[in-house]
């Protein structure tokens, strides 16, 4: 075989691979929203569920997704963007750093369900907290928290060097030079990373089954004090996120249309990952063209 036919065989099977993912990613999207589409409705997404009767939703389910992203993201992006600064600007060669790095592929490779039992010794019985959103949030936060760590220490440093010695020629400091200089060119990079995390928590199950709960406390939407244990706002109630919602209907739950309920679920847990990541690829390249006007 020459080069030429090497070269096309080569391409060829690249093809093909490609063809392949998105082949799968669209039978398995078009499995789920097929089936899910047909139970999604208004009062599906706002009513709460049913225990025994059928005609539940996944209303209060919802809200305790974003509500633990939010929890999640407030702890996770301060810590990782910090962390992220320190490693590309201000570590060196040495111990430190090296243990740093080791303690972030640990955790990267840790599975979802050893990070949830620690949180369950940890965050739910050692603190006497028991099954709340905080504890679920601490939990997706240390398996968040590589993810941001390597993101923002990535995107740091591809911001050219020229820059920084513009900076610091000027009479900047070096943390002046960080803050209005070094972060806004990587701005766009930081903020498609956080929004891919947030999407990954969105759909976490298994660190949640055995530190947020499986279950939830009847909402009143209209108490807002963060103490009451039925306000929403609470961060110390037990919360079953949409998820675990989807895990608990197909193992244990005796509602008769439960077929009907889980295929709704995982429809609108499939479009929430999916607004995510589009959200991610749009606002990377805006910020990018505002910033850089290419």
């Amino acid at each position: 075989m020459n080069a030429r036919s090497a070269d096309r065989a080569a391409t060829l099977m690249f093809w093909l691979g490609a063809a392949a993912v998105l082949a799968i990613l669209a039978l398995l999207l078009g499995y789920i929203l097929w089936h899910g589409f047909r139970a999604i409705s208004w009062d599906f997404l706002t009513a709460p569920p049913q225990t025994i009767m059928a005609g539940g939703g996944v209303g209060p389910q919802i809200f305790n997704s974003f509500y633990l992203l939010f929890l999640t993201m407030l702890i996770t992006i301060p810590i990782g963007l910090l962390a992220g600064i320190y490693l590309a600007e201000y570590a060196g060669a040495g111990r430190l750093t090296e243990y740093i790095r080791l303690s972030m592929e640990t955790l990267t490779s840790l599975p979802s369900i050893v990070v949830g039992l620690f949180g369950l010794l940890i965050f739910v019985n050692l603190t006497g907290w028991g099954y709340t959103l905080m504890s679920g949030a601490l939990a997706l936060a240390a398996i968040n928290l590589p993810f941001i760590v390597r993101v923002s220490e990535e995107t740091i440093r591809t911001v050219p060097v020229e820059l920084r010695e513009a900076s610091l020629a000027l009479g900047a400091t070096r943390w002046e030079t960080m803050w209005r200089v070094i972060l806004p060119s990587a701005f766009p990079g930081i903020v498609t990373g956080t929004i891919i995390a947030a999407g990954r928590v969105f759909g976490e199950a298994a660190a949640l089954l055995y530190t947020a709960g499986m279950s939830s406390p009847v909402l009143n939407f209209t108490d807002w004090n963060p103490l009451s244990p039925f306000s929403p706002i609470n961060p110390f109630r037990p919360a079953e996120t949409l998820a675990v919602h989807i895990w608990k209907v197909n193992s244990e739950s005796l509602i008769p249309d439960v077929r009907q309920v889980a295929d709704g679920s995982a429809a609108v847990l499939i479009l929430v990952v999916l607004f995510f990541n589009i959200l991610a690829r749009w606002l990377g390249r805006y910020i990018h063209h505002r910033l850089t006007a290419t």
